[in-house]
Parts: structure tokens; C-alpha cells; sequence
């Protein structure tokens, strides 16, 4: 589809994911389901309109770009605005606190930010003394801020009226295009930087290589686009395609997704196991689901447990194929193909990735044996924006730590067994979380649920379980406590069964949707 790359080439994503479509497919819908859908020629034109705004305002080459905009035409425009005068776009939560812009903004020392107007109270009180000069302001009109260090300005009078082509600058496959902020679902987010090449590898190796997306493809993703996974699903694979996406840039709910499909018949769905495990949960409560329309669903995030696979597929009669990323990474390294999924396994290797499971000294570990799961491929990430020793650690060789441990079978199918932190030595011997956590979720009255390690009174690791309960049930007494004990037992080896069973109304996630394993480990203690 586009020649191969080498580090010293001329390139630049604006001119992959933008330029080549709009050539290709002038008047195709690029983008539908929010209130401004865009053809790929219109995509192109806002994309060139940014990109000059950007220039007249003084942004230069290697300047940060921070993007806090919901799912939307305006978002994809200023990402590849940004890329296209060698800019290097930061895309963050556009539902995030202060706190977090605060955090943002110091890291990336951002010059200019692209904010929505339903955040910009919560944005501004995030400001700090810092590199941010200009903050541009998306939807509705507002007066200027009370902030003498930073310029506001409206995007209807920074936008050009109209604009041409904007010359692209001649980066390189190699050079920086974007970071992306992990999760923190392990402490403070970090700024992995990714270059212009990285999304042409994982669209090659995944999406084209393991799930074979096409240009009649209409792609819809839960996750949205500041997320890697989300970046990939709902924006630059189906540019690359030539396919459409639908964008939802509401917080993910079923009832409303659902409506989305029924609207929409998207043929590809992207989601995390939290939200597959929620549209169950409201399925089987009576909600009206029509995955009629749907060929491939994908879930990747975090391990999607073997009972949320079993269900779905009997529910919906789709496999839901299991794949293993990061945002070290950008997209998923490891993954089931279609017609082979299996529950309790993310698959093999996907093309252009090798992967092993090695222990502490780097040697690597028999079969069925648990280990740390390192990952080799051009998508990895430069560096971890200025924390080069945390670099050193995690990249060496050409191989990225994952801070997964994992198994491998026979067959060569990789089985998730928890982060390196979250693991649990009991008795002497390893307890996955993961193990634990899917059997209790063949559990009727389990909705949700977590398991981490806490130390005894005698400083012993012990297994605690958080259980979500499914909606209408209670614990009185604490009743189910010896109910879900005893069956577990008939499951599960002793040594790996939770000693405490503590019963909460949600559990903490990031909005990602990944589990905060680390904020329940410091409530165990409390």
C-alpha cells in the first residue's frame, strides 16, 4: 500500500494517514457519529488549516502540542496539524482534573494547548508558570482567561477562513511525531514518545496483518483517541484503509453504545474487558443488543478473562480475540487471529513482533512456567520523555519490558498472568490475580471483581478480593462471604483463595478502564 520506511527517508504521518486517503478517496465519509461527520478531502482541509494556524502563531519544529478534545474531526485535525509542520502532538484525557493538566503541561512543556470549552475551568486551574503561550478553544465561545502568562483565543478567529496544501516538513521515519501519557494505573503517568513511522508498523502488522481491516470497514471503538489503543481503532487505522470510523466522545456507557451500533452497523468493535463485562452484565438485565452488523470484536487493555469470553460468545455468538498491547508499544504486540481464539489466552505473536518470557536473569523460562514478558519490534517507543535511567531499564537491546508476567503453552499461546507488581508469592509459590479474578467471575452474584496481595499480621502475603456485586444483591451479614469461600474452594487450590472477601460499590479505574490495582494494595493496608 505505501513503500517500506527506512530511518533516514523523508516522512511524515500527515502525509500517510491524510493526504494519501484524501488522493484516494476524496468523498468517502471519513468520520461519522458525532454532531460534524467529514469526507477525507474535508479531513484534509481542517488538518491543512491547523497546521497553518499552528505556523502564524509561531509553533516550530519539535514544539509540543497539547490535545485535550474529546473523540472528534477537531481532535484528528490538530494531531495531524501538528505532525504536518513537524510539530509533536500530546494528545491527553480530555475528562482529567487539574491535577492532571497540571502534571501534562509541566512534563511535556507544551508551548500551545487545543482544549474543549467543557473543560477549560478545570484546564485553566491546571495552569502553571511554564512553556504553554497560546490555549485554543473548541466549541462554544468564551470570554478570554484570567491568565496574564497565557493567550486565549477562539478557534473560529485562529482557524484561516480557508487554506491550501501547508507544506509538510521533511521529517524523517525516526524523527518524534507524538506522545502518549500511560495509563497510570501503576502511579504517575509517563510520556512515551513514538515517531512518524510507529503508526505505519502497527497498522501493517496488526490491523492489516491479524485482523485484515478493509476499505469497506466501518470502525467502531469504545476506547477513545488519547488512549493507544483507542488512537489505533478510532483514528489511524481507518485512515490507513480508507475505511470509516464512528466516533462516540461520550463517557462509554452500553445503553448508549448499543444505540451507536444499532445506528451506525460498524463491522469492527474495539472495547476493553471492563465495558465487554458491563454490556454483558446490562444484556443479560434486558437491554437490547444488536451485534448483527459486527465481524471483528477486539478487546485489549488489560487480559480478558475466560468467562467474559465464554458468555459473549454464547450471548452474541462472536469471538471476542484477545489481544496484548502498551503504550510503549502504540498497539498489540500479541494476539488471537480470527478462528482461533481460545478464552484464557491473548494468542501468539503478531507479525513483526517477537516476544519471550525470561526470570530475573534474563534466561529464558520453560514452557508453562511463569516469567516477564519482554517485546521486540519497530513500534517501540524512543524513550520515556526525560526519565532517560527509567528508559534504560525498560528498553535494552531492542527489547521492551512489559511489567507483565505471563506463561506460554506448548502450542506457543501466551497466557496473561498479571503486572510484575501485581503478582502475589503465597506459600512459596506464584498466584496469578488474573487466575483468581476470572473464577470468581463464574460466580452468579459477582459482577466485578479484583485481587491483590496484603501482608498479614505476621508480614505473610495473603490474597484480599474486591467484589463488585451484580446490580440488586447485597451481602447481608456477610453472608456470601462463606457462600463465594466455599465454592471458590471446589475451584481453586487453597493457597490461592482470598483469606478476605471485601464487597465495594466500584472499583477504582483509570479512563482507560483499567483496574487501579495499586490504589486497592494501599486501601488493603488502611
Amino acid at each position: 500500500m505505501t513503500r517500506d520506511q527506512s530511518s533516514s527517508d523523508r516522512f511524515n504521518i500527515a502525509d500517510e494517514f491524510i493526504s494519501r486517503p484524501a488522493r484516494e478517496h476524496p468523498d468517502k465519509l471519513a468520520i461519522l457519529g458525532v454532531e460534524r461527520e467529514a469526507s477525507y478531502s474535508q479531513v484534509e482541509t481542517e488538518v491543512n488549516r491547523v497546521a497553518r494556524a499552528l505556523l502564524d502563531s509561531g509553533c516550530k519544529p519539535g514544539d509540543r502540542v497539547l490535545i485535550a478534545l474529546p473523540d472528534s474531526v477537531e481532535f484528528i485535525a490538530c494531531f495531524f496539524g501538528a505532525a504536518r509542520i513537524g510539530a509533536i502532538a500530546v494528545p491527553v484525557n480530555s475528562m482529567a482534573r487539574a491535577a492532571d493538566y497540571r502534571h501534562y503541561l509541566s512534563n511535556s512543556g507544551a508551548r500551545f494547548a487545543m482544549v474543549h470549552a467543557s473543560i477549560l475551568a478545570e484546564f485553566t486551574s491546571g495552569i502553571a508558570a511554564g512553556a504553554l503561550e497560546l490555549v485554543v478553544v473548541f466549541g462554544r465561545t468564551v470570554s478570554r482567561l484570567q491568565n496574564a502568562a497565557c493567550k486565549t483565543v477562539h478557534f473560529s478567529h485562529w482557524l484561516p477562513v480557508s487554506s491550501g496544501a501547508a507544506e509538510t516538513y521533511p521529517t524523517t521515519a525516526t524523527d518524534a511525531a507524538f506522545f502518549l501519557y500511560t495509563s497510570g494505573s501503576g502511579g504517575t503517568p509517563k510520556a512515551a514518545v513514538h515517531r512518524h513511522r510507529d503508526m505505519l508498523v502497527t497498522s501493517r502488522n496488526f490491523a492489516q496483518g491479524v485482523l485484515a481491516l478493509r476499505a469497506d470497514d466501518r470502525m467502531f471503538s469504545v476506547s477513545k483517541l488519547y488512549f493507544a489503543y483507542g488512537l489505533g481503532n478510532g483514528m489511524y487505522f481507518p485512515l490507513f484503509f480508507g475505511a470509516s470510523t464512528v466516533l462516540y466522545p461520550e463517557r462509554p456507557r452500553p445503553d448508549r453504545v448499543v444505540q451507536l451500533v444499532a445506528q451506525y452497523r460498524p463491522t469492527v468493535f474495539f472495547a476493553v474487558p471492563t465495558f465487554y463485562a458491563a454490556l454483558l452484565r446490562d444484556s443479560e438485565q434486558g437491554l437490547n443488543v444488536d451485534f448483527s452488523s459486527i465481524r471483528i470484536a477486539v478487546s485489549a487493555g488489560e487480559s480478558l478473562p475466560a468467562e467474559i469470553f465464554e458468555r459473549f460468545r454464547e450471548r452474541f455468538g462472536l469471538e471476542i480475540l484477545d489481544g496484548i498491547g502498551s503504550t510503549e508499544m502504540l498497539h498489540v504486540f500479541l494476539s488471537a487471529r480470527p478462528g482461533e481464539a481460545r478464552p484464557g489466552t491473548c494468542g501468539r505473536e503478531v507479525p513483526g513482533y517477537e516476544a519471550r518470557i525470561v526470570d530475573e536473569a534474563r534466561e529464558a523460562v520453560a514452557d508453562g512456567e511463569i516469567g516477564n514478558l519482554w517485546v521486540k519490534g519497530e513500534s517501540a517507543f524512543a524513550e520515556y520523555w526525560q526519565i532517560p535511567e527509567l528508559t534504560a531499564r525498560v528498553k535494552q537491546d531492542g527489547w521492551v519490558f512489559t511489567g507483565d508476567k505471563f506463561t506460554r503453552d506448548a502450542e506457543g499461546f501466551y497466557h496473561y498472568a498479571g503486572r510484575a507488581d501485581d503478582m502475589m508469592k503465597v506459600s512459596g509459590m506464584w498466584v496469578s490475580p488474573g487466575e483468581v479474578e476470572n473464577a470468581l467471575l463464574a460466580h452468579p452474584a459477582i459482577a466485578e471483581c479484583a485481587v491483590v496481595g496484603m501482608a498479614d499480621a505476621l508480614g505473610l502475603v495473603r490474597p484480599v478480593a474486591f467484589i463488585v456485586l451484580r446490580t440488586g444483591l447485597t451481602n447481608p451479614a456477610g453472608g456470601l462471604d462463606s457462600e463465594i469461600n466455599g465454592w471458590l474452594h471446589t475451584r481453586l487450590v487453597g493457597f490461592k483463595c482470598p483469606h478476605e472477601f471485601r464487597f465495594v460499590p466500584e472499583l477504582p479505574k483509570t479512563a482507560t478502564g483499567k483496574i487501579q490495582r495499586f490504589l486497592l494494595r494501599s486501601s488493603s493496608s488502611e
